[in-house]
């Protein structure tokens, strides 16, 4: 598609690079028809309410019309959001999402008496409803999972306590949310070219990527002293949020708020513990990092505000889509045949939404409904990122195209804890590609940098957040205070810890805990961590066995989320209750970092 200086408007975009939204429903009015049979089906599910307890058919039989109410309020949801996104500013899919929305929180309260109903029944009783009624079978696995938790679930006069409390348990975020979405005000500086720009959350990273050392500084200090006139207010928010996250775990009957975080996934506190010790015994590489970046550089001190401008500056990769599609089909051969025939129908049967138009959503995702082919949609421009993108993308796209052929709805949705995996694989099997393809020693510096600061900003950073996460819950747990200078102090401890003495501490980094959202939803990042650790074992897997890898690795894109996420790595050849993967990923940081210092240390 040739560049235009303007961008082009929906209806000017050629058909080709626009997504087969029409796969799902060829137009409005049959959207509108399914939206009132769902809206239809919301009394039938209402009629059960109470009944689950009498029979297995019963229970049988609502279990059948939740999946049917799931299944077509995705395809309802995911069409309106998907036209929404391609122009924000039509009213029409305004309205559309905005019904979608309307009828998703509908369907939520009208399902939400099920699981505290089925929670009710006798275990004996269930194994009777099972034996009764063989079509239960399906279900073996989803009901186990409800009736783990039971130890969890309180009386109903309880549940019903906690649930009236959850919307002053959100209050925390929400302050947060508030403050730093639509009060906090950044100052300006002076970018490059001497221009005034005001500093907001968007512009903060590129200007810490700026090659002015003066402006990635003075972008740092701003923003650093922004959040410091606040850090009272902003400690006292952080703390009340850590204080109600061990409220809810004590009342559940937990040992900590970490347990009671991971045991949605079933996922075992000890896989969060192995991720932060295997990471601090693989720290003298993200001290090298830092090293060969104070190097590189020229400078006399490196600053924390010098992490982020690029290390190879002089190479720029123009990579038209046509292009990128034929590398991402090359990287990823080593996945088998039957992966890339499913990877060239994606690209030759419009699962993707190519370009930016004007109002489209920005940014990329992987999505799509049961019973359709996925959706991906990108704003590519030719970047060597957008390739990566590219590849991250059609990863969730294909695990969800494997998930939802292999799988009935109840299991095809795949948990978080494991969403990362298939899209990094990927990535990690581009990469190889390209530095075996790629002769220039610019180039290849270019591209072994771009994959070191995935590393770092996915590991090394995410696991640094995760334990901080940590120490600040079980100090609230001890009954210790979470002030402003507490939890700066451990803030900087950390950054010292994770990135040596090579670089300057500067004080200002002390205030970052202040801006990070994830820290509101307690206990959530070190999911990235271990989802790119597992990603890169099994990349490596895959090059080095071949076919029986291949073949584990195709069974988990397969497996949705018929057992729990720790299971199914297992089966894949990747055991995260171990350190073994977190340290197998960071020996190919350890390769990448080698050959990056031959290249230019």
């Amino acid at each position: 598609m040739a560049k235009q200086k303007n961008l082009p408007k929906r209806n000017e975009v050629d058909q080709q690079y626009k997504w087969a939204i029409e796969d799902l429903y060829p137009s409005d009015e049959d959207w509108q028809k399914e939206y009132d049979s769902l809206i239809n089906m919301l009394p039938q599910v209402s009629e059960y309410q109470g009944r689950l307890s009498k029979s297995g058919e019963l229970l049988l039989k609502f279990l059948q019309l939740r999946d049917e109410v799931g299944k077509l309020l995705e395809r309802v949801y995911v069409y309106a959001n998907q036209k929404y996104h391609e122009d924000t500013s039509n009213a029409t899919y305004q309205d559309l999402s905005s019904k979608a929305n309307r009828i998703a929180v509908q369907v939520e309260s009208a399902l939400s008496f099920a699981t505290p109903e089925i929670l009710s029944i006798p275990e004996e009783a269930v194994a009777q409803f099972k034996m009764d009624t063989p079509e239960l079978k399906l279900y073996e696995f989803y009901l186990k999972d409800i009736l783990r938790r039971k130890p969890h679930v309180l009386s109903a006069e309880m549940e019903a306590l906690l649930a009236d409390a959850g919307e002053i348990a959100e209050a925390p975020d929400n302050i947060f949310s508030m403050f730093n979405n639509a009060d906090i005000k950044f100052p300006e500086i002076k970018d490059e070219h001497n221009e005034t720009v005001k500093i907001t959350h968007g512009r903060f990273g590129q200007l810490l990527e700026s090659s002015d050392r003066r402006v990635r500084r003075e972008a740092f200090e701003g923003v650093y002293a922004t959040y410091h006139s606040f850090r009272n207010t902003l400690a006292a928010a952080f703390s009340a949020n850590v204080k109600q996250e061990v409220f809810f775990a004590k009342t559940r009957k937990y040992n900590s708020s970490l347990e009671k975080a991971l045991d949605g996934s079933n996922v075992p506190v000890e896989v969060y513990k192995n991720l932060i010790a295997a990471v601090h015994e693989n720290m003298g590489l993200m001290h090298r990092y830092v090293n060969l970046r104070k190097k590189v550089l020229g400078l006399d001190e490196l600053h924390m505000y010098d992490l982020y401008t690029p290390l190879v500056q002089d190479v720029k990769m123009e990579i038209p889509f046509e292009e990128a599609k034929n590398l991402v089909i090359s990287g990823l051969e080593p996945l088998g045949e039957e992966y890339r025939k499913i990877l060239i129908e994606g690209f030759n049967n419009r699962w993707i939404d190519i370009y930016e138009n004007e109002n489209k959503r920005s940014g990329a995702y992987s999505w799509g409904a049961y019973g359709t082919h996925p959706y991906v949609l990108l704003n590519y421009n030719d970047t060597l990122n957008n390739v990566f993108t590219l590849a991250h993308e059609m990863g969730h796209a294909i695990h969800s195209y494997y998930s939802d052929r292999e799988q009935p709805y109840v299991y095809a949705g795949y948990k978080i804890f494991v969403a990362e995996v298939a899209s990094t694989c990927n990535e990690a099997l581009l990469i190889n590609h390209m530095l075996k393809t790629t002769e220039d020693p610019k180039k290849k510096a270019y591209l072994i940098n771009h994959f070191l600061e995935k590393f770092k900003g996915t590991v090394y950073r995410q696991t640094m957040f995760a334990e901080f996460e940590m120490i600040t819950h079980e100090m609230v747990e001890k009954g210790e205070s979470l002030t402003a200078d507490v939890l700066c102090k451990i803030y900087h401890d950390l950054n010292l810890a994770y990135f040596g003495d090579g670089i300057v501490i500067d004080k200002e980094i002390d205030m970052e805990w202040a801006r990070i959202p994830h820290f509101y939803n307690a206990f959530y990042v070190y999911q990235y961590a271990t989802g790119y650790s597992a990603a890169i074992a099994l990349s490596r897997r895959i090059l080095n066995e071949g076919s029986p890898a291949v073949n584990d690795y195709i069974r988990f894109l397969s497996s949705g989320s018929s057992n729990y996420p720790i299971e199914l790595l297992k089966e894949a050849g990747v055991d995260m209750s171990t350190k073994e993967p977190v340290t197998q990923a960071l020996k190919l940081f350890e390769e990448l970092l080698d050959q990056m210092e031959e290249l230019i240390g």
